[in-house]
């Protein structure tokens, strides 16, 4: 399904619907929303808030404030911005609504591929594609003589060469914060060595070879990257890009236009997008495919849902986009993809997995966070760790009734 959706992001604006100047309508309806707090959702908020009586929360740690934020009553908040791996938990709840009879209304510019639909229901719709790909300064790479690494060998390989060469004493990045991004770095690592999560009757499968693979090619990465690599969120390693810190990273594609950005960065022009390293020999590359987009609270007035998402159609149009061009790899009519999207898009074309956004994995990933930094600190070795993820796992997965 993502490949499709990453295709769309290539259509012509030839495709595009009527662009307006500002928000088309004056809103009266107070609306908030709670969304990551990246540029592309920087751009589609600002946009929202043309229409008036719309208060915007950016929050990195949005995952974990929306499902209780969402099961108020009435809610919280009225519009959530989302990814595949953060839609389950509120589907899960039912906190919030289908929204076919409000894109009828007023979806009309909206493309089939941005409807996520879930059992024949419309339940989000998509903004962006988002994958962490590899990003590079070429010209550090270039002025030493290292080719753009392929592999996650050569990446090793290469960050000990700009070491050598006195240029960067952590010349590597990585979201490697401790929880829900150093599980999701793990999750990357696994399917590129060829892991499956889970058995067919959902017991665990993170514990053999690929899981202990996995591991220590993330411990080995580490030792290229600040001592502090555990704090690292995706904030902190566009940071440290654009301070002319490191020199590489495997970083969200939402976070490329800002390394461009000539108010933050210093980088700007040197930061070049390529596919996620490959794991292992004959492998694809070790990363997962993501949409981002919204979705609208179940638990408020049915005058206020249809307030909220008309002012988020208008966060979305096509006016937006071409004021935003390089802060995502836009789904939306009028996106032109520039050298920004190359990571994501040789990413997918390589065969990256979507992320599987399922219940179970959902438990996995939880376990996952809780446990896997006691062997990055050396607290446990990888088969312990792995034993720790698939007890946690388990916990989770008999209470919720997937496994016997």
């Amino acid at each position: 399904m993502l490949k499709t959706i990453l295709a769309a992001a290539l259509v012509s604006t030839a495709l595009a619907g009527p662009a307006y100047a500002a928000c088309a309508f004056r809103n009266d309806v107070p609306i908030k929303s709670l969304t990551a707090a990246f540029d592309a959702w920087k751009a589609v908020t600002a946009a929202m808030a043309e229409c008036g009586n719309v208060q915007a929360e950016l929050d990195q740690e949005f995952r974990r404030k929306q499902p209780d934020a969402f099961a108020a009553n009435p809610a919280l908040y009225q519009l959530g911005g989302v990814a595949n791996g953060t839609l389950t938990p509120l589907l899960n709840a039912g906190t919030i609504r289908p929204l076919d009879d409000l894109v009828a209304k007023y979806g009309q510019n909206l493309t089939p591929n941005q409807l996520i639909r879930i059992d024949g229901r419309i339940m989000a719709v998509a903004m962006m594609v988002n994958a962490q790909h590899f990003m590079y300064r070429s010209d550090i790479l270039q002025e030493l003589g290292i080719q753009p690494p392929k592999t996650y060998d050569e990446v090793l390989a290469a960050a000990e060469r700009i070491r050598a060469s006195g240029k960067m004493q952590h010349p590597l990045g990585g979201t490697f914060k401790a929880g829900w991004d150093l599980a999701q770095e793990f999750n990357n690592m696994f399917l590129g060595f060829g892991g499956s999560f889970t058995n067919a009757n959902n017991t665990p499968a993170v514990n053999g070879p690929a899981g202990v693979r996995a591991l220590e090619m993330l411990k080995r990465l580490s030792t290229y990257m600040d001592p502090e690599y555990l704090a690292a969120d995706s904030t902190a390693v566009q940071r440290s890009f654009q301070q002319g810190r490191i020199a590489m990273a495997n970083l969200w594609a939402s976070r490329a236009g800002a390394l461009d950005n000539p108010a933050e960065s210093q980088v700007v022009g040197k930061v070049a997008m390529a596919a996620a390293p490959i794991a292992m020999a004959g492998g694809k590359p070790a990363t997962t495919l993501w949409w981002d987009g919204f979705v609208v609270a179940r638990n408020i007035p049915d005058a206020q849902a249809d307030a909220a998402f008309r002012v988020a159609m208008e966060g979305i149009d096509e006016e937006m986009v071409r004021a935003n061009n390089a802060a995502a790899v836009w789904l939306i009519k009028g996106y032109q993809p520039n050298r920004l999207a190359e990571g994501a898009i040789q990413s997918a074309m390589g065969g990256a997995p979507n992320y599987p956004s399922t219940t179970v994995m959902g438990l996995m990933h939880a376990a996952i966070g809780e446990k896997i930094a006691d062997f990055m600190t050396g607290r446990r070795d990888a088969t312990q760790t792995l034993a720790d993820i698939e007890a946690s796992y388990l916990v989770k997965a008999r209470e919720a009734g997937l496994v016997r």
